[in-house]
Formats: structure tokens, sequence, C-alpha cells
């Protein structure tokens, strides 16, 4: 009999990370389930760990080395046997009634064929992070035109009915990073989303991530470029053509905090025609501009005056 749940891992060399992320699969409630751990070259001592992983339940899928998880995801995806698709990072964690509260829930709204938790951000030894902001919301309903602006979907949230998988089709291997914001795209135009506004899901955040800031913002753009190919009602088009600015705008403050001044007048150039109208992207884009040329010498010493200023106003304050 094919389990119920399909739960797709992609991984590399986080031996630290994948003990405690497949021990959170093994504690769920819901237990009719396959995990699915795709592998992308990782090295020797990660290999030892995924090879003495021996439960009947557990397949591994030992892949060459690309650095792109949605190949892994696919992977794992042509593999997989269940009703639904769940994804695991291998460094987040699951609470162990998150499988459970989604299924029932999807089972319960058929037209539903997607659906996430809210989730909360752990630090790299599994403990709330302290931030301004460590947890998130689940959104629900029409997210379409959201997906790109406020509804924030963390993938190892996400459950997905595989009919749904079957018609939106695999994730794009072309991308490195924000693969998951062109599924949930394509998610979105056919179905909604149901959301538990509870966190079963732990995030984490340490150091082993990979990817860069350039990479992010070039990618998301590309999802944004393909997602305006396809067309939309007036909102939907106006918010992507706003987006790709942003986008473009934040690429170019990329590059010159790297330094790359050719990338980022080229970005603003080749940006400008579609980008002209968005005062987020004159904003961002005159940042760019300025710590890409102005010599290193005015930016310390403005990055001095708004340090000082800083001081006598958080005085000031403490004197009221």
């Amino acid at each position: 009999m094919p389990p119920t749940v399909s739960i797709l891992m992609p991984t590399f060399n986080r031996l630290e990370f994948v003990p405690p992320a497949i021990e959170s699969v093994f504690a769920q409630s819901f237990t009719d389930w396959e995990l699915i751990i795709a592998d992308d070259g990782s090295g020797t001592d990660t290999r030892a760990y995924l090879q003495s992983l021996t439960h009947p339940r557990v397949r591994i899928l030992y892949m060459a080395h690309t650095g792109k998880p949605p190949v892994m995801l696919n992977a794992a995806l042509r593999v997989a046997r269940g009703e639904f698709v769940a994804f695991l990072d291998s460094d987040d964690v699951w609470l162990p009634r998150k499988l459970e509260l989604q299924v029932a829930s999807l089972r319960r709204q058929p037209e539903r064929r997607w659906g996430c938790t809210a989730f909360a951000l752990i630090d790299a030894a599994g403990h709330p992070l302290a931030a301004v902001r460590a947890g998130w919301p689940a959104v629900s309903g029409q997210v379409r035109h959201r997906v790109f602006t406020d509804a924030v979907i963390a993938t190892p949230s996400v459950i997905a009915t595989r009919s749904l998988l079957e018609q939106a089709g695999p994730f794009d291997e072309e991308l490195a990073m924000n693969y998951e914001g062109d599924l949930w795209l394509r998610f979105a135009e056919l179905s909604e989303l149901d959301g538990i506004d509870e966190p079963l899901t732990l995030v984490r955040r340490h150091g082993q991530h990979g990817g860069s800031d350039i990479i992010a913002w070039r990618d998301l753009r590309r999802v944004i470029e393909k997602a305006q190919r396809g067309g939309g009602d007036a909102q939907f088009v106006t918010m992507l053509r706003e987006q790709r600015a942003v986008t473009s705008a934040g690429l170019a403050r990329s590059h010159a905090l790297f330094g790359r001044r050719i990338d980022v007048m080229r970005t603003l150039a080749e940006s400008a025609p579609y980008s002209w109208y968005c005062l987020q992207w004159w904003r961002v884009g005159a940042y760019a501009s300025a710590r890409a040329f102005a010599p290193r010498v005015l930016l310390r010493a403005l990055r001095a005056l708004r340090t000082s200023v800083q001081s006598v106003t958080e005085r000031l304050r403490a004197m009221r």
C-alpha cells in the first residue's frame, strides 16, 4: 500500500542538523508516511550517517552534486508514492502534530489542495530565536496576488496533494534560489491555500545557509518575469510590474555591496524602461549608485555622521 504522505528532504553536508530533522519526522503523531532524502553529493561523514538509516520507510537517493535543491526535490518527487507530498528542509524541524492536522484539514476541504502552517524561528542549537520578529502566522485562501508581497510561506510548512503537483508541474531546475515561490505561484493559480495558524514548523537560522543575496534577487526577478509571461488580471499584472522594479533595485544594491560597479549600472540601465515610475526603484537605485561610486572616505564620513546623530538622539531621549 502506498503511504498517505511522501516527505521530500534535500540535503547537502548538514550532519549537525539532519538528525533532529529526521527525528521530528519519526515523532509525528500521523505515521502513514515515507521519507525520501535526496543527497546532493554530501561528504563522507554525512553519507555515512545517511547509510545508517535502515528504516523501511526511509529511502535515500544519492545524487551527483549540483548545488541546486530543486534538482534534488524533483528527483525525490519522481519516486514519491503518497497521496500528499510534504517538504522538509534538512535543517528544520516539525512539531509532532504537523502532518496529522494538515492532512485532516485538507481532507475536510477537498477544494483546497495545498496547505501551510504558521512557523517560528530557532537558532542553530534549536532555541527560539531572539529577534524582532521570530515567527509568522499562516496565510490562507486566495494568495496568488500576495506570493511576492506579504504572504510568507515557509517551505517546510507546505503540504500539497499529488494531483496538484502533477497539474502545476515540477520545480524549475534553472533556479538556485526562490524556486519555492515559483511553485507556490503555480499552486495559487490552481487552488486556494489552507493555512493552519499554529506554529507547527520550526525554521532554523544558522551560518551554513547557501546562496547569496545576488543570486536570491536575480532568481526572484526571473520568477517574476516568468509570471509576467503568463499574464493575469489587471491587479496581478500591476503587482508583478511593481515587484519586478523593486527586485531590480534590490539586485543593484546587492551588486553595490559587493563592489560590482559595472553590474550596478547594467542592472539599473536595463531595468529603467519598466521601473522609472517606481519611487522605491529610484530610492534604492540612488543608494546603490552612491555606494558603488562614492569615494570610500566619503562613505566612511557619512557612516560616522549617522552614528554620531544616532548617539545624540539616544542621549536626548534618555534625558526626557
